[in-house]
């Protein structure tokens, strides 16, 4: 499987398209929630995935302070292997990607509620009341990069 972290500018339009699809697929489809998955933030986005000869296996973009949060962030998290460690390492590249590239001293995501656990097992910590996002329960989340866990 191999490691892909790329700017919306360097993507191919078929790597867009498989990275759309995927998106749709889970975010729409799966989840029975009809709403607009291109949200115009994805041209500010890095866009990290893993991918093998099969497609794309995990996803998550990556914007810099400012374009949605006060510091950088991760969204559109997708493992389309479940109960494979996929999520975790995903989500591993994308706090790694905003370190890196963003400088990153924080992290910030809006979780579905559901997920909450597993957000918190990264290091994210709730950081607001709950809230309906396109008809889903959400919490927003904060990591403290100064202090990931197991170090």
């Amino acid at each position: 499987m191999q490691l892909f972290i790329k700017l919306f500018s360097e993507l191919t339009a078929d790597e867009l398209y498989r990275i759309l699809k995927i998106r749709v697929a889970v975010f729409v489809v799966e989840q029975k929630c009809a709403y607009l998955e291109t949200d115009d933030l994805d041209q500010s986005a890095v866009h990290v995935w893993f991918e093998d000869e099969d497609g794309i296996k995990a996803y998550v973009r990556v914007m810099d302070s400012g374009v949605e949060a006060d510091c950088p962030a991760i969204g559109r998290v997708i493992a389309a292997v479940r109960g494979k460690g996929l999520g975790r390492r995903i989500v591993a590249e994308g706090i790694r990607v905003a370190m890196e590239r963003f400088h990153a001293r924080s992290v910030y995501l809006e979780a579905q509620t559901y997920a909450k656990g597993f957000y918190e097992k990264q290091g994210f910590r709730q950081c607001s009341e709950e809230f309906i996002l396109d008809g889903i329960p959400h919490v927003k989340m904060m990591m403290n990069c100064e202090k990931l866990p197991g170090e």
